[in-house]
């Protein structure tokens, strides 16, 4: 044991002072910790870190049935990791397709700063309307995920997004006012949608499949949903599989702004966005006064 430790040591040692470039090396170094970095912050909140921590895992056993010669345990973990490959590209595709998607707009900004204080405005509307009317509405709001699956098993409708169409939607007489409505590019791609819903235990009680399914799309994706209850006409926004619950409609106005503009990248806590409301409103006096 010892003897092929130091016999790996002296590799290491001789491997850097052969091919060991300084200025080369710490750059590509940086590079790939930048990038791993940039991929964790992208999963983060999803499933899919839970499914990287475990691959992790199995690879780090395969290391050690190799250094402590397990040859039965590590035969089944050769066989298991060998089309790792594809066993990262089919558990990750969604995440790769996010992340893809992301380098894209960053060269095509497909979404300007008008279109997403129109979209706002509209989706704080609609759910102030068919809260005061105690009707239920799951709105899902696109972002870097592609959520192309999605639109295509609902009803196509790539229509205008206005308040009016989201409520006649969510109206209980329309055939598709129990599913989901897909917001992509600032339109309503879909509507009718079916989401997979969250397998977690130890979300509040009372939640119906509104709430569960909003919560499931988010674990998965990086969307940025809106949910109004039929039973208690509570307002509530889902992000990265939380919950924020409780909104009317100036406070998930700042939260829909301030998570769409970039400056937020996990919902806030209740009593911070009754601190970012008040900060707004007071811009908003100051630029009125000016």
């Amino acid at each position: 044991m010892i003897e092929v430790l130091w016999q790996l040591g002296a590799d290491l040692a001789e491997f850097f002072r052969l091919r060991f470039d300084p200025l080369r090396d710490t750059i590509d170094i940086l590079l790939v910790t930048s990038g791993i970095y940039w991929l964790l912050l992208l999963i983060r909140g999803t499933r899919a870190i839970q499914i990287l921590v475990g691959l992790i895992v199995l690879i780090a056993l395969s290391l050690a049935s190799q250094l402590f010669q397990l040859a039965a345990l590590g035969l089944i973990l050769e066989r298991l990791l060998e089309p790792a490959v594809l066993i990262i590209v089919i558990l990750f595709q969604n995440d790769i397709r996010r992340a893809l998607a992301r380098v894209g707009r960053g060269f095509f900004p497909s979404f300007s700063a008008e279109q997403e204080i129109q979209v706002v405005e509209e989706v704080v509307k609609a759910a102030g309307q068919l809260s005061q009317r105690r009707q239920g509405a799951l709105m899902v709001m696109e972002r870097e995920s592609n959520l192309g699956d999605l639109i295509e098993q609902g009803v196509p409708v790539d229509g205008a997004l206005t308040k009016e169409l989201l409520a006649s939607i969510f109206h209980p007489s329309s055939p598709m006012h129990d599913g989901a409505v897909v917001l992509q590019e600032g339109r309503v791609a879909s509507a009718g949608c079916i989401l997979p819903l969250t397998l977690r235990t130890d979300l509040p009680e009372g939640l119906g499949t509104r709430h569960r399914a909003a919560v499931g799309i988010t674990e998965e994706t990086d969307a940025l949903v809106v949910v109004v209850s039929e039973e208690t006409a509570n307002i509530s926004v889902v992000l990265g599989g939380e919950m924020l619950q409780g909104l009317d409609a100036p406070q998930l106005r700042v939260v829909l702004r301030d998570v769409l503009g970039g400056e937020l990248k996990e919902l806030p806590e209740a009593a911070d966005v009754k601190g970012r409301l008040e900060i707004a409103d007071n811009s908003n006096d100051q630029a009125s006064a000016g």
